[in-house]
């Protein structure tokens, strides 16, 4: 099977979760993927509940198809090795804080040196520059710093977490999407080049909708509604009888009519935009009405009215629904300790060049002998390095008690 990214290399230096996602998309499509962990406990989500045995069920979905090197980037062994790699590497992910890889003597300007060709990526918070590119943060926080948090709120008008990390894995996409446009300009300027992919900036570009609304000269406050988040009856959620949730997306007039006609209320089909006292007297009509049926019931009713009207699915829900099913998005993979394990598959459905989930998620290690050998490395060599903390780290006591520990810490 012939894959898309097919004989390109990944040094991915990236933990949790927005690189490793970066990662785990060019591996589905078929890049060989290294994972440079640190020796002693590697990647956290290793170690994070949900967990099989002692292995976290988020590092098993994020790092399948790729392989893991163990290196102590603090040592310079550890860094002449990381050189190397680099040398027949295509591409370099990385997530540390800005500045790091720089002082570890790994940063762009240093590889580029020996590799003039390497396409090298910095997924970062606040990204490389400006007077934020210091400061620590997560998901949450960029959602609140790019003014998305403020728009989905509770019943109360509180700002609501959304249940998925939005910059993060919509940062992992930028950089996917940059380093694979950085490969194609490669091929036509013949050298590499450095690319920044801040998780901050992606939120903010993600904006476009709402932006138009501060760019038209109106404001948003904290909970504020606009044409898409719950200012029209026509783009809403409703509850039915039973506690259960319809959204309704019924944005275009046809829509809107079906949906209309569907409840038999096709006078409320030229009251679309309605505004004020009009618009809160739908709203209360439309509340009033869905409660009168099951979940079930209204999704037999909207069933074949073309009208855009789906229940709110738990996950278990969809996981198991017909389309997900179909489109193959719930796939299993063989591991060779805990047998078949379920995973999300992969967005990317290709007539030629098919993505595929090959391999699961490796051990902590498991290529470091693999990959040092095809480096060129002895196997006195290798023992060295082993002896020395470069590719594993001191004392095997020492190990266990602090995996131990990072078990406790996380929870049994």
């Amino acid at each position: 099977m012939t894959q898309a990214l097919e004989g390109i290399r990944v040094l991915d230096l990236s933990r949790l979760l927005p690189g490793p996602y970066c990662s785990l998309l060019l591996a589905d499509l078929g890049a060989e993927v290294i994972k440079i962990e640190e020796p002693t406990l590697g990647d956290p989500t290793r170690w994070t509940p949900p967990r099989i045995k002692e292995t976290g069920i988020a590092f098993l979905n994020l790092n399948r198809n790729k392989k893991s090197l163990t290196l102590n980037l603090k040592d310079p062994q550890g860094v002449e090795v990381f050189h190397k790699l680099a040398q027949r590497a295509d591409v370099i992910l990385e997530g540390f804080r800005p500045g790091v890889v720089d002082r570890l003597g790994i940063g762009y300007e240093a590889i580029t040196k020996i590799n003039p060709g390497i396409v090298y990526c910095s997924l970062t918070g606040y990204g490389q520059d400006g007077p934020y590119r210091d400061r620590s943060g997560h998901d949450l926080n960029y959602l609140s710093l790019a003014g998305m948090l403020g728009l989905t709120t509770d019943e109360q008008g509180r700002p609501a977490i959304p249940g998925v990390q939005i910059a993060d894995l919509g940062g992992a996409l930028a950089a996917t999407i940059a380093i694979l446009a950085g490969l194609l300009a490669r091929d036509r300027l013949g050298r590499g080049q450095y690319i920044d992919v801040a998780m901050m900036d992606v939120a903010v570009a993600l904006l476009q909708i709402a932006a138009a609304t501060v760019f038209a000269g109106s404001s948003l406050a904290i909970g504020g509604r606009f044409g898409l988040n719950g200012l029209f009856p026509f783009y809403s959620i409703y509850e039915t009888k039973d506690g259960q949730y319809i959204s309704v997306g019924a944005l275009e007039p046809k829509f809107w009519k079906n949906f209309c006609q569907t409840l038999g209320r096709p006078d409320l089909a030229e009251k679309q935009f309605a505004s004020g006292k009009e618009r809160e007297a739908i709203f209360t009509e439309l509340r009033h009405i869905f409660r009168s049926k099951l979940r079930q019931e209204w999704q037999q009713v909207f069933a074949q009215a073309d009208a855009c009207c789906e229940p709110v699915l738990t996950l278990e829900e969809a996981f198991a629904h017909p389309q997900v099913q179909y489109r193959q998005m719930i796939t299993e993979v063989e591991h060779p300790d805990w047998g078949t394990i379920r995973q999300l598959g992969t967005p990317f459905k290709f007539s030629e060049t098919p993505a595929a989930a090959r391999t699961a998620a490796p051990q902590l290690g498991q290529h470091t002998e693999e990959i040092l050998q095809e480096l060129g490395y002895s196997e006195l060599q290798i023992r060295d390095l082993k002896k020395e903390g470069v590719t594993k780290a001191k004392g095997l006591l020492s190990n266990l008690w602090l995996r131990k520990i990072a078990l406790k810490l996380i929870g049994e």
